[in-house]
């Protein structure tokens, strides 16, 4: 009988309240404002709101599938507008769209159905494949305008895993109604704001022609709370202070990836990274396209000023402070201080700026002053030369630039190195057979500089005084003998020190450790959910073996999904022997009804969690603090749920607006996205014997055929832009796990990748946790409906995990197992091999006890 951690009654638990009381407070602090005339914040006067837009009942609290997070309530913007004590005038028009989504949904599920009826494919495979789509929403007509205050429009988007997203009305644009009911509004009402409920990037040149909008206010996806932080920022209760993770282009065919990306060129099977390092800022930046909204701009309800007080550099460190003062009169703010450097043009050609560095202030008074400070190493400042497989800092000055958005800063100093000098020598690991065509340019074309750059003294530093650190990588793995053959170590011998980590590995058998490097859902045997596989915690997405409980007291692992909080089902109920009835709701659909009539002694239980705001939402706020605050909010859940690892955080490059799962990544920045990882990590983390799995190891950016797409990347791309997030993530807060992609990388699975994930991870990185795979990578699954139409690629081979570090296999399958057991015997591995594998889970389940 498995023991079950839930509460047995369905009472708001304290946890609960105060974990939405602080989302609501820390989400208004994620919102960007893009616009604004002065209608914001709203004053006293404003009483009476006309509302519409698809997101005003049905705010998105975040994305789908396994990011979702099943919670007790979420407060929807206009639940939040009219608990803060406004009117909303334009109940009909919300009335008829209730109606026609309600319609919609039937429809929808009776679809999935008939499909899995017709196919066998489980229903939640086929949501991702076919995820929902809102049907057009009412025109607004003459009798839905109502006497009103101000008039706001939600404009809601939607994305999930399994699915890109489209360059299309509705999607990626605006679709004709909503421009027709935006257009409608603004003729009839003064004071018309428009929200933006969205996970992602849209297109908002044809809303920004409209000149009635006063105000846009990009509101993000916020968590379950995010009704309640809407309407703070709109009475400036919370002012909002957030900036933008990517680069909002005027056209979509701005971005450099645009006529290539997934589906476009109708080539599933091969992506073709030609964008090489230019992604995002970079390229608008370094190729002079002008951008609608620039990485890192947001606006507040105030203004500041920036003055750089002084700038300092040696060969090891940089430092910069920055005096900020709100310069307004009225509200209070916080402003971001942002630090790029621009790399000298050698041997190696680079983009314009790199963001080097950020600081947030704290909440600055009209009047007030704070001078920031903001620190990086000197060696950041290298880029990866490929041919001499070294980080490189090439001679010739180094401009350091301060701003509150890529396209404000202005030179602050420049550092003059006087010769080339290699930071660290490493190895080339990620060779491709194809060639990939990258776009280069011979010039900067955008000078950030232009004719005023104020004459400087350059700060001098010396090749000479930098130290070069070489590599040195896995030679051979040893297998570990058991030198005490006459006792059963157990992991609690190792807790109290009898015995070491090792001397435990040695002891279990071939079998065992397969058994351990294999997750526990069986679909040959009766199976689960998909993604829904604990025994323990139910909608938990898995955990590892129970077998060896007894023998050796190793505790099996419950992973959770995330990255917006604990995904868990809500409510289940087992008989008096503790053991699971069907029924329940899971990935936001009923799995089953519950049965009228149940067994006696029938035992309800609950897991209500919070939903925090989405990744990009959260690194919006550009503020450590905040998001490390957020990961404590997760880590006491998982305390209180018995959660040891959270599938969490997503860590992506947003490199185009399209993929589907962008809204669970933090930016387009590798520096920015591995800091918010990080800060993350590190509150989870604070939470002893709760860890975080940082994912997807790499290059994790498209959805269409995601289980079968190979990726095509040069070696100095992957090292710094896919790459480099997930090495400040190790470095900063050592994560408990990592959890590879599912798509090739130059050929190879990432889960088969030894390169990246011994030589890269391990070795290069100092990464000390366990490696899993994502859900079915290794599996055959046909039967599941995930396959490659074409089938140039298959899935990923449950040996080769072992071979290249790939420790858990997850959710796992008898096969799997069997598959190591022969492996070690037929000499495809080595039981050091195995050995390895089982030290680094065992590693966790140490911290766990």
């Amino acid at each position: 009988m498995a023991q079950i951690y839930a509460s047995k009654t369905n009472e708001i638990q304290k946890y609960e309240t105060e974990h939405e009381n602080e989302v609501r407070h820390l989400a208004g602090e994620c919102m960007v404002l893009l616009e604004n005339d002065g209608v914001l914040p709203f004053s006293d006067k404003i009483k009476k709101i006309a509302l519409y837009g698809t997101g005003a009942r049905h705010t998105v609290k975040g994305g789908t599938g396994s990011g979702d997070v099943n919670v007790r309530k979420t407060v929807s913007i206009a639940r939040g507008l009219e608990e803060a004590g406004f009117e909303i005038v334009t109940e009909d028009w919300l009335d008829r769209y209730d109606r026609d989504l309600e319609e919609a949904q039937k429809t929808y599920l009776k679809k999935l159905k008939d499909m899995s009826d017709e196919t066998g494919e489980p229903s939640v495979i086929l949501g991702f494949k076919h995820p929902f789509q809102e049907p057009e929403q009412p025109i607004v007509e003459e009798t839905d305008i109502k006497e009103a205050d101000a008039a706001i429009y939600v404009l809601a988007r939607n994305s999930g895993e399994g699915k890109d997203r489209r360059a299309e009305k509705g999607d990626y644009y605006l679709s004709d109604r909503e421009l027709q009911n935006i257009r409608f509004m603004t003729e009839n009402y003064s004071n018309c704001v428009v929200l933006l409920n969205t996970g992602g990037v849209i297109d908002l040149t044809e809303l920004r022609k409209i000149s009635g909008v006063q105000a846009i206010l990009l509101t993000g996806q916020t968590g379950n709370m995010g009704g309640h932080a809407v309407a703070d920022v709109l009475m400036a209760k919370t002012v909002p202070s957030g900036k933008l993770t990517d680069t909002w282009a005027r056209s979509y065919d701005d971005y450099p990836s645009s006529r290539t990306f997934s589906y476009r060129d109708d080539n599933l099977d091969d992506e073709y990274y030609s964008d090489g390092i230019y992604v995002g800022y970079r390229y608008f930046d370094t190729f002079g396209i002008m951008p609608l909204y620039c990485f890192g701009y947001g606006k507040g309800y105030t203004d500041f000023s920036l003055v750089t007080k002084e700038v300092t550099a040696d060969e090891k460190l940089v430092k910069v402070e920055v005096e900020v003062t709100n310069i307004g009169k009225v509200y209070p703010g916080r402003e971001v201080v942002q630090v790029y450097y621009s790399a000298p043009d050698g041997v190696m050609e680079k983009p314009t700026q790199e963001l080097a560095g950020f600081a947030k202030t704290k909440l600055l008074m009209p009047g007030e002053k704070e001078v920031v400070t903001v620190t990086f190493a000197t060696e950041d400042m290298a880029s990866y030369d490929s041919y001499d497989a070294a980080w490189v800092m090439e001679e010739g000055e180094y401009t350091i630039r301060v701003g509150n958005s890529s396209r404000t800063t202005e030179v602050a100093a420049i550092i003059d190195l006087d010769e080339t000098v290699q930071t660290v020598l490493l190895k080339n690991v990620m060779k491709d057979k194809e060639f990939v065509k990258e776009i280069h340019h011979m010039v900067p074309i955008f000078d950030l500089e232009l004719d005023d750059t104020p004459f400087m003294r350059p700060i001098l530093i010396y090749a000479e005084n930098f130290k070069k650190k070489i590599m040195e990588y896995e030679v051979i793995r040893t297998m570990l003998e058991d030198k005490r053959p006459d006792e059963i170590l157990t992991l609690e011998d190792v807790k109290k020190g009898a015995a070491s980590l090792e001397e435990l590995v040695a002891q279990l058998t071939v079998e065992e450790m397969a058994d351990l490097c294999v997750g526990t859902e069986r679909l040959e045997e009766g199976g689960n959910v998909i993604g829904s596989s604990s025994a323990c915690v139910p909608g938990a997405a898995g955990d590892t073996t129970s077998a060896l409980i007894e023998k050796r007291k190793i505790p099996n692992l419950i992973l959770a999904d995330g990255p917006a909080g604990l995904r868990l089902q809500t409510h289940f109920k087992t008989d008096k022997e503790g053991n699971k009835l069907p029924g329940g709701e899971q990935f936001g659909m009923e799995i089953a009804p519950f049965a009228k009539e149940q067994p006696e002694g029938a035992q309800d239980y609950y897991q209500y969690c919070t939903a925090i705001p989405i990744a990009t939402t959260l690194a919006q706020s550009w503020d450590v603090d905040l998001i490390k605050r957020m990961g404590e909010i997760v880590g006491e859940e998982m305390e209180q749920f018995h959660i040891h690892l959270w599938l969490a955080p997503g860590m992506n490059i947003h490199r185009n607006p399209l993929c589907g799962r962008n809204f669970e990544y933090y930016s387009e920045d590798p520096l920015l996205t591995g800091l918010c990882a990080a800060a993350d990590t590190k509150g989870v983390q604070s939470y002893k014997g709760h860890g975080t799995t940082i994912k997807h190891f790499a290059a994790n950016n498209q959805e269409d055929n995601r289980m079968f797409t190979n990726a095509h990347i040069s070696e100095r791309a992957l090292r710094e832009i896919y790459l480099k997030g997930f090495e400040i993530a190790v470095k900063t807060a050592q994560p408990y796990a990592i959890m590879t992609s599912y798509n090739l990388i130059n050929g190879t699975h990432a889960a088969n990748h030894y390169d990246m994930l011994q030589n890269v991870a391990r070795d290069e990185w100092g990464f000390e946790g366990f490696i899993m795979t994502d859900w079915y990578t290794s599996q055959d699954t046909t039967a599941l409906g995930m396959v490659s139409e074409s089938g140039k690629y298959s899935y990923s081979d449950g040996v080769q995990c072992i071979k290249a570090g790939n420790d858990l296999q997850m959710p796992g399958c008898r096969k799997n197992v069997e598959d190591i057991v022969d492996g070690v015997k037929n000499g495809r591995i080595t039981k050091a091999d195995l050995q390895r594998c089982a030290k680094h889970i065992l590693g966790i389940a140490l911290k766990t006890i």
